[in-house]
């Protein structure tokens, strides 16, 4: 249920992301957010079960590793990834591991028995260099695929994991120590290659560190305070302070985002709680009430085109990067991505109930009352649909099946932020570039 941190849960923006800043929000005297009702828990109840069934049955066995992608039924592998495992979906369902231990979904000692496989496998056998992760691995065996990189953003959020569970199951001697040494492996200052404080998007053994850096604001955060708090390599704290921080404008909302999908805007959120904070130096951003009203920017840009596509209303509305009828697509907004053709992602909505729920509960209700089965099922949402032409994506894809499950739970109970931020590295971390309010 909701804290009573003042601000950081009210209905709509009561006070500036900037202390003394122009930038421009709602007035305050808004009455706060009521928790979530009996009919939401039921509501998020059953779409986080089914969410963890996708986890439950999408990790190897042996190796813990989760499929990037499934069918949205189960009834079958995706052709040509049956066995492709995404880093980040494994850190997602680490986590997933501990809500579904919480809730009695499984057994704690099956939750123990699944969190220690998998960290086992990720300190001893999985393939890595200097402690980094690749993006894509097989399944079954670790091994990299489809020649990726490997991934900066994506190791922290597989460490992100990683680390909740750590917290989660901390009688495990055996889970502490291994995800303690899948930490204090990573060399974060190579990651740097050469650069003062940015770090780099990625590297492959063909042709070294990928040009990108992770240098404006995204879903950054979680990675440089992992790098930050390293106890073994860690970045300087500096490394905060160095990516910038570009405004958004739509309409009346104001916010710190580049022209990225909404996700950019959750993921550090699912793990980190930064709600009643900000940020020590001038002028203290609130990146609480900064997601808030990205959240609501989003919104307010899906209903500017419901002209054009008129599947788009109140309580349905939501883009960010996912499967489209014509691929995959990372697209969001504002700015209009041109690709935009009226397509639903029902995560974009769902990773922000943590953040917007009263705006955002709705939206998973009407979907589910609307479209009923065609796009709810074993895994709850289908990745994404179009109400418009009534094409219906087959698969979920377990990042966003992730995001929707850890932002419903932390609104619920703000367990997953607990674990995480109960990890002494993180606590400093957090503690050295942010204040409480």
């Amino acid at each position: 249920m909701f804290r009573d941190d003042g601000i950081s849960r009210r209905a709509f923006l009561e006070a500036g992301l900037l202390a003394g800043s122009s930038i421009l929000v709602p007035p305050r005297g808004i009455a706060g957010v009521p928790d979530p009702n009996a009919d939401d828990h039921r509501l998020l109840d059953d779409l986080e079960r089914r969410s963890f069934q996708y986890f439950l049955e999408q990790a190897d066995p042996r190796t813990g590793q989760v499929r990037d992608r499934a069918r949205a039924d189960g009834s079958e592998h995706v052709k040509g990834q049956r066995d492709v495992a995404s880093i980040a979906a494994t850190g997602f369902g680490l986590a997933a591991l501990g809500v579904a231990a919480s809730r009695n979904w499984i057994t704690r000692s099956d939750a123990v028995g699944r969190a220690r496989r998998t960290i086992a496998f990720l300190a001893r056998e999985m393939p890595h260099e200097r402690g980094w992760f690749y993006h894509f691995v097989n399944a079954k065996t670790g091994a990299r695929e489809w020649q990726c990189e490997l991934s900066s953003i994506d190791t922290a959020l597989l460490l992100a994991g990683v680390l909740t569970a750590r917290q989660c199951f901390a009688d495990d001697p055996a889970i502490v120590q291994d995800a303690t040494a899948v930490y204090e492996r990573i060399d974060f200052p190579w990651m740097l290659n050469g650069d003062r404080y940015l770090l780099s998007m990625g590297w492959k053994p063909e042709s070294g560190f990928l040009e990108a850096r992770w240098r404006h604001y995204c879903e950054l955060m979680i990675l440089y305070l992992l790098g930050i708090g390293s106890p073994t390599h860690p970045l300087p704290v500096e490394s905060w302070w160095a990516w910038t921080r570009p405004v958004m404008r739509f309409q009346q909302f104001d916010y710190i985002s580049a022209a990225d999908p909404l996700f950019v805007h959750q993921f550090s959120h699912a793990f980190v709680d930064f709600g009643g904070r900000r940020e020590r130096r001038p002028p203290g951003i609130d990146w609480w009430q900064n997601s808030m009203v990205a959240t609501r920017a989003h919104k307010a840009f899906c209903l500017s085109l419901a002209g054009e596509f008129p599947g788009y209303r109140e309580n349905v509305w939501g883009i960010t990067a996912s499967d489209s009828a014509k691929g995959y697509v990372a697209w969001g907004g504002p700015p209009r991505n041109p690709a935009i053709d009226g397509t639903i992602v029902p995560c974009a909505a769902g990773g922000s109930l943590m953040l917007t729920p009263e705006i955002t509960i709705p939206v998973m209700r009407t979907l589910k009352e609307d479209f009923g089965t065609r796009i709810y099922g074993r895994y709850g949402f289908v990745d994404a649909f179009n109400p418009n032409t009534r094409w219906v994506n087959p698969d979920c894809i377990g990042i966003d099946v992730g995001i929707t499950l850890l932002s419903a739970e932390n609104l619920r109970s703000g367990r997953v932020w607990e674990w995480f931020t109960a990890n002494r590295e993180i606590a400093t971390a957090r503690d050295a570039v942010l204040r409480s309010d």
